[in-house]
């Protein structure tokens, strides 16, 4: 049993901290929100705590996973931030999607208090934290790496250390370029299915027996079909990750020609008011363009 605090209790927090629980370690939360805390204490047992620098009290691993770049800084380097509470030699982790070089300023804050850090986020979406299969692409120090692995198989289904402080950030960058063309290119494969006359089920079915098979077509393609999207990974969250990449990308030369053009399509989304649809939501601008035309 080791003692952990767990900072941010959204859709992948809640559950992530809740493995830790299950294990057996000795968790205290923090949320913004304190219902939710007391929710999942309520679930789960362990404690919850006023702010994040008395959730880090006598902790040996704190876990984050926020919003944005400046949700992270809010409860790590503020007053009363998680780095103010933390003991010398703790792990501070964060599962937060952020940029890289967030990530960089925070494991040379971390170092200079005494502290480990590792950047840590994650894919695999709300199903992948509940069922404990989560991708967790963590930078860092191996020797911090080490330490933290048998906490992070609480709900790690595969965990790389992909390299320095940032590097996981950066991986997760890849992750979410790689997506956005997919989700793209499904959504005019099924709506290519509608308007040909398809029935796009079984259209889902055959090429997800073949090359054409993805993650998003075997768990989208349904809602997709029947114009669903109140769940998920919001349309926002992923331009903000989508927004980090492409920072990176002017810093690193590397062109990224579909993900630029996939963000502009969901700025579209988001004049919908889809800003907290799914992001499988692409396949609606294009039914709509299409209703508009008739």
């Amino acid at each position: 049993m080791r003692k952990a605090a767990f900072i941010g209790l959204g859709v992948m927090g809640y559950p992530m901290a809740g493995h830790l629980a299950k294990a057996g370690h000795a968790v205290t939360v923090f949320n913004r929100t304190e219902s939710r805390a007391r929710r999942w204490v309520a679930d789960f047992g362990g404690a919850a705590a006023a702010s994040p620098v008395a959730a880090c009290a006598d902790a040996d691993f704190v876990f984050t996973c926020v919003g944005r770049d400046e949700d992270v800084r809010a409860v790590t380097l503020e007053r009363d931030g998680a780095f103010a509470g933390m003991r010398p030699g703790a792990v501070f982790l964060d599962h937060t999607t952020t940029s890289a070089e967030l990530a960089r300023e925070l494991d040379s804050a971390a170092r200079k208090r005494g502290l480990a850090f590792l950047d840590a986020p994650v894919s695999g979406g709300q199903a992948g934290a509940e069922n404990g299969k989560l991708a967790i692409m963590a930078g860092g120090r191996r020797k911090d790496f080490d330490r933290v692995l048998p906490l992070l198989e609480c709900y790690g289904e595969r965990i790389d250390l992909m390299g320095p402080a940032g590097a996981g950030q950066l991986t997760k960058m890849v992750n979410q370029i790689c997506i956005a063309g997919l989700v793209q290119a499904l959504s005019e494969g099924l709506d290519f299915a509608r308007r040909a006359g398809l029935d796009g089920e079984q259209v889902a079915g055959l090429i997800g027996a073949g090359a054409a098979q993805s993650w998003q077509l075997d768990n989208r393609h349904a809602t997709m079909l029947a114009d669903e999207f109140e769940f998920g990974f919001a349309v926002e969250w992923m331009r903000k990750d989508l927004g980090y990449a492409m920072d990176e990308a002017r810093r690193n030369g590397a062109e990224l020609a579909v993900a630029r053009l996939v963000d502009r399509f969901y700025a579209e989304i988001e004049a919908m008011g889809g800003g907290r649809w799914d992001t499988s939501s692409l396949i609606r601008r294009l039914r709509n363009k299409g209703q508009a035309g008739r």
